[in-house]
């Protein structure tokens, strides 16, 4: 009866057609049912990531439109099946999802301040974080003078700078150089405009000196900023900045050469307080609870002891999650951590996917802006793997436990620990493509030894170490913790100095990392042999991602730095540009190696005011580039004539309008407009990081100011010879 057809104008043909998929759907479904529900947060997290990609409230009205329509049509399938049910809740959560990012941005996020201001500021101090690896500590305040400033900025102060009394509470003065948070430099880079809207901070900027204090602080600091300041004290040399990342999750103190080790060994998820740090400790917890308890004979008897360790793991938990900041990975492994806790308690398999996706709808549900970030996504993406994996009937027989000789044991645990890492590597790749533009490849063979390493040397050293320091006897404990930081910091070295120790590619595309995504969560989500339809997209979109062009020419949002790819390599416009900026272009580019300048490029010929560049492309034509390399006025002549013999013109500053290039100008009036920009010479694309009538709140909107005559602007200097 639930399959009757109904009274249509289709033609019969296409009836029964449309029945018979239906029919095949349900049975398909009916084998799948325990599965279905897996699906909820991923209903969810497609409406909010509709949020970040389309462009204005026109479209995501249009979602909510086309989603709620969605829903009205399964409404009208036959009623009883599974069919209708997906449909209709798939489409509502869609909606919702939207729905939900749209009216949290609208409630809890701070419009950016809108142009770059001089400011003598002063405000009210709500947060303090040293970075004793950039040798800074950053500062939030809330400005109480002068008016028309963002409710939150964010700012950096040296150490040197620092004064007394400067602490959470206080009010100071100073002198400021305030920026709207910085967009993406190039197409595909990080986004800290977006993240820093959500965090409510519309403005950062560096303070000069000298910083007044208006009010001195008299809160004492924070108990995570106590013990990251002691750890600090108690551990010298580079293993510092990792036993203060374990304990606290703050990694203001690793220096960045180890922190790059670490990314490229594939052993960055150590230094993010996540699954494996909130297990071990509430393990701990469990263990030593249950083992005091049993030393009394009246507990062991009377009393539930599970439960009691369980409630005291808990506690250990959340106040760890707390202590530690509350990012996202620690958020969802405490979730996690309680369900299974309390599943558990109820005598309940409480380690299955239902579990991961139970934590994944709270978290999107508190933070909906999470799920477009790398850690929301790596976070679950590896849980998800992990314990698919290990639901699988193939692998989970031959991993349990069987009476074998001590050598078979321990083999058959290093092959579950190389699958398990070879699973996660495989599941990251696309997420570290799209957010990084490079995917490790020796990970999983890393982490067979640093997991262990983390798990059952550094933190209970570094909890004993810090235990013992109450009664003045820490300091064996700290003594080993360093020598086995400093074991993790070799192993991470020595891989990340292998040429297979990870790949590059060029910029992800959205869709090519949706498509890739999508198959991923079919092959992971269900049981049956339909799931392996997902290896398809996944394989594609990899595979298109290192078989695409890379770009050509990169240009940064305010036009001063420029990368063009050469035969060679690649080459930078300003050669004295810092290490971020040549790690942001080279990433994007998907090169792995030094950029060299454009001016010692032999088809290259610079003055000091411009540069002309020869560039020739895969299909023989040779295309004339030219770069203003400084502030300095030209001849117009001269310049209307180097204008009108290049095919491309860059600039950081306006362009006048008789500047006519054969094919695009991009100067600081079309910047302002697009963000930077990508240009891939052999195809004529041309990418940029912000879209025609993008109106995400976020996005900075210039007040453009009243320009001088171009006339008045240039003046006479030496031009380039064109080649």
């Amino acid at each position: 009866m639930a399959f009757e057809p109904r009274q249509t104008s289709l033609g019969p043909r296409l009836t029964a057609l449309a029945q018979l998929l239906c029919e095949d759907g349900e049975k398909r479904l009916e084998r799948e049912r325990e599965q279905i529900g897996l699906w909820a947060p991923i209903g969810l997290g497609s409406g909010i990531a509709a949020w970040f990609v389309l462009p204005n409230a026109m479209s995501w009205l249009a979602f909510c439109c086309v989603m709620l329509a969605t829903a009205c049509l399964g409404a009208m399938l036959p009623s009883g099946g599974r069919v209708r049910r997906i449909v209709l809740a798939g489409a509502i959560l869609g909606c919702a999802g939207c729905l939900l990012v749209w009216g949290k941005s609208a409630l809890v996020g701070n419009a950016p301040l809108h142009r770059p201001i001089f400011v003598t500021m002063t405000g009210d101090v709500v947060g303090v974080r040293p970075v004793p690896a950039q040798t800074m500590v950053r500062v939030t305040i809330r400005p109480t003078e002068p008016s028309g400033l963002p409710s939150v900025v964010r700012v950096n102060i040296a150490e040197e700078d620092m004064v007394a009394g400067l602490g959470e509470g206080a009010r100071i003065r100073f002198r400021v150089r305030l920026m709207p948070p910085a967009p993406p430099s190039v197409p595909g880079g990080y986004d800290f405009a977006a993240r820093a809207y959500f965090q409510g901070i519309g403005a950062t900027g560096k303070a000069l000196r000298p910083i007044a204090i208006v009010v001195p602080s008299t809160q004492a600091p924070a108990l995570r900023a106590r013990l990251f300041a002691h750890i600090l004290d108690r551990i010298d040399g580079p293993a510092k900045g990792i036993a203060a990342a374990l304990a606290t999750g703050d990694q203001g103190a690793i220096a960045e050469e180890d922190a790059e080790a670490m990314r490229r060994s594939g052993l960055a998820h150590l230094l993010s307080i996540s699954g494996l740090h909130v297990t071990a400790l509430i393990g701990a917890v469990i263990f030593l609870l249950m083992r005091l308890m049993a030393l009394s004979q009246r507990a062991a008897l009377g009393m539930p002891l599970m439960l009691i360790a369980a409630a005291g793991g808990a506690i250990a938990g959340i106040g760890y999650t707390l202590l530690t900041g509350a990012e996202v990975p620690t958020v969802r492994s405490c979730v996690a951590a309680l369900l299974v806790l309390g599943g558990l308690a109820m005598g309940r398999d409480a380690i299955t996917l239902r579990l991961v996706a139970s934590g994944a709808l709270i978290v999107l549900a508190i933070w909906p802006e999470a799920l477009v970030g790398p850690s929301f996504q790596m976070s679950f993406a590896a849980v998800t793997a992990l314990v698919a994996l290990a639901e699988h009937d193939r692998f989970r027989s031959f991993a349990a436990a069987r009476d074998e000789i001590w050598f078979n044991k321990a083999g058959r645990s290093m092959l579950v620990m190389l699958a398990t890492g070879v699973a996660v590597e495989l599941v990251l790749m696309p997420i570290a493509l799209f957010h990084f533009h490079k995917a490790g490849l020796l990970g999983a063979f890393a982490n067979l030894i640093a997991i262990p390493l983390t798990t059952f040397v550094v933190m209970p050293l570094e909890a004993l170490a810090l235990i013992l320091d109450a009664v003045g006897l820490g300091a064996p404990f700290w003594w080993m913790t360093k020598q086995a930081l400093n074991l993790l910091l070799l192993l991470a070295h020595g891989v990340a100095a292998s040429p297979m120790a990870s790949m590059l590619a060029p910029a992800m595309g959205t869709v090519i990392f949706g498509m890739s995504m999508a198959g991923l969560l079919w092959c992971m989500l269900w049981r049956t042999g339909w799931r392996w339809l997902g290896l398809a997209p996944f394989a594609a979109g990899i595979a298109i991602t290192f078989l695409t062009s890379p770009p050509d020419i990169l240009v940064t949002g305010d036009g001063r730095h420029v990368a063009v790819r050469s035969g060679s390599g690649m080459a930078i416009l300003r050669d004295r540009a810092g290490d971020y900026v040549r790690d942001t272009l080279s990433e994007n580019a998907g090169y792995d190696g030094a950029l060299t300048a454009i001016a010692d490029l032999p088809n290259a010929r610079c003055s000091t005011d411009l540069c002309a560049v020869r560039m020739p492309d895969d299909h023989g034509r040779n295309w004339r580039l030219l770069f203003t390399r400084n502030d300095m006025l030209i001849a117009r002549a001269d310049f209307i004539r180097d204008c009108a013999s290049a095919d491309i013109v860059i600039s950081d500053r306006r362009l006048p309008r008789w500047c006519h290039p054969r094919w695009l100008k991009i100067d600081r009036s079309l910047l302002i407009r697009t963000g930077g920009v990508s240009i891939i010479l052999k195809t004529g694309e041309v990418h940029t990081v912000h879209q025609p009538g993008d109106a995400h709140p976020w996005i900075a909107r210039p007040v453009r100011a009243n320009a001088r005559p171009y006339r008045q602007l240039y003046r006479r200097s030496k031009p380039a010879n064109l080649p």
